[in-house]
């Protein structure tokens, strides 16, 4: 008989988080709703606490991520689209992936408002502008490249408050923001370069 391929751990929490999401629509993100998944999948305490050692901190880190990998998954090739074209289609598609889950991503954000939390937000804001920026296919190492996903994060963080109270039926407010959004970096990074010459 075949043994059953151990999980890793992304695995077990990406099932995790699966599992809670509908229940986050009426009950918000807690440990009592990610602990009610993870009895449905047969987990026990030590691999919830295994998965998500810092609690709920981890859990939202991890959804955040789970939305990354989805995003990744639904972007394909990028060659033949201009930068700012991939940094818009990405944004776009991840929101569109969260579009089910709007509720979560509304509780989450409620989360990290609190200010001792917004450091940790602003890492994990960070990684998906570093996420979204790789896959356009950005290789800066100087200062350029912090100051892209900086000015990345920024856009992230405004646009979602845009989509989450965006209620038409093709996002259409979160889809004039973006672009707004990204001609403004790219204006700015014109200036900037101008200036340097």
């Amino acid at each position: 008989m075949k043994k059953a391929k151990a999980k890793t751990t992304m695995e077990i929490r990406d099932a995790i988080l699966n599992k809670a999401l509908p229940d986050v629509i009426f009950d918000g993100w807690s440990m009592d709703s990610i602990a009610k998944a993870a009895a449905d999948l047969g987990y026990d305490g030590l691999t919830i606490k295994a998965a998500f050692p810092a609690g709920i901190v981890d859990v939202l880190d991890a959804f955040a991520d789970w939305a990354d990998r989805k995003m990744l998954d639904t972007l394909g090739n990028s060659e033949d689209m201009r930068v700012r074209d991939r940094v818009r289609h990405a944004l776009i598609n991840r929101f569109e992936l969260l579009s089910p889950h709007k509720e979560a991503v509304k509780a989450s954000l409620k989360f990290w408002l609190n200010p001792l939390r917004k450091p940790r937000a602003a890492k994990i804001t960070w990684r998906t502008a570093d996420v979204i920026w790789d896959w356009a296919g950005d290789t800066s190492t100087d200062y350029n490249r912090y100051t892209k996903r900086g000015l990345l994060s920024g856009i992230i963080a405004s646009a979602t408050l845009v989509w989450i109270n965006d209620d038409t039926f093709d996002m259409s407010k979160t889809n004039s923001f973006i672009d707004g959004r990204i001609e403004n970096v790219m204006q700015l990074g014109q200036i900037i370069s101008k200036f340097k010459k």
